[in-house]
């Protein structure tokens, strides 16, 4: 006979309060407020209620509620993508002031994100003599913006400088491109399959000028940056959505496209996303 192993469920009732009716002008808050929880019923594993009764530690934990409550908080927290990164190498600075619609490109960049959630953007680039042009840009969009000089050579190395500084999931856009589609579509489906990177796609008859990618189902099984000749018609749209933990893999790597991608590809851990939007390569 097949050995299978059964798991024991326990329906746990769990204690959370939203507050339903924000001051005017405020936000919805997401509290524990004393005798005013909403009461839900859940079923939970044997094993997995095992672990959260270990995290109890009569402190900061007292209870299964609370600890339950702490945890799911937690992970909504890591999935949810809030900020966004900018790879603006130095040499391609005035990009970010080219005109796309009879606007600057990096004023329809910022308006992208806010538009999608996005409440914080990081431009990572080098020290140029347009580098005061860009701040002064960049301070006058409706998002918080920061400007990050760095000397690392490769959008890999520039990425990994830059790791303190992202403590969740994040975003990542290539600073010489417009992309217009829908982004929370897009995290959705990275939350879903749970890979370590979600790539951007598009289809252009002439690849030459793109990194390439082959499908199986919704993984990247291979990507290449700028082959001479390609059997697929699916590029990269330069968008990417990371998990934290993605900087593990960067050890030895220069490039995102030529090192990176290639690993998570044959590791499967790179999955394809269509973004069936608009896209501009300036430059």
């Amino acid at each position: 006979m097949r050995n299978t192993k059964r798991y024991k469920k326990y329906d746990y009732l769990l204690l959370y309060h939203t507050r339903r009716n924000p001051p005017e002008g405020g936000h919805a808050t997401h509290t524990c407020l004393p005798m005013k929880k909403e009461k839900i019923a859940i079923s939970v594993d044997a094993p997995l209620l095992e672990i959260v009764d270990s995290k109890i530690d009569g402190s900061i934990l007292r209870s299964r509620s609370q600890a339950i409550d702490y945890f799911l908080r937690k992970g909504l927290r890591e999935e949810s993508v809030s900020t966004a990164v900018i790879l603006l190498k130095g040499s391609h600075q005035q990009h970010a002031f080219s005109p796309v619609k009879g606007r600057p490109l990096l004023e329809l960049q910022l308006e992208f994100f806010r538009k999608n959630g996005i409440t914080s953007v990081l431009i990572i680039t080098q020290h140029t003599r347009t580098s005061g042009q860009l701040l002064d840009l960049a301070s006058r969009q409706p998002v918080a913006t920061e400007i990050l000089e760095t000397e690392a050579k490769g959008n890999a190395k520039a990425l990994l400088s830059v790791r303190d500084r992202l403590r969740g999931g994040f975003v990542v856009m290539s600073g010489d491109t417009y992309n217009n589609f829908d982004l929370q579509k897009m995290e959705k489906k990275h939350a879903q399959l749970n890979a370590m990177a979600t790539m951007g796609l598009m289809t252009r008859a002439d690849t030459s000028q793109y990194g390439t990618a082959i499908l199986d189902g919704d993984y990247i099984v291979d990507f290449q940056e700028k082959p001479r000749q390609s059997p697929t018609t699916i590029v990269n749209a330069g968008m990417y959505l990371f998990k934290p933990e993605i900087f593990e893999l960067f050890s030895g790597a220069e490039s995102l496209e030529r090192d990176l991608f290639p690993k998570l590809a044959r590791m499967k851990q790179l999955a394809g996303f269509f973004t069936y939007g608009e896209y501009e390569h300036v430059g």
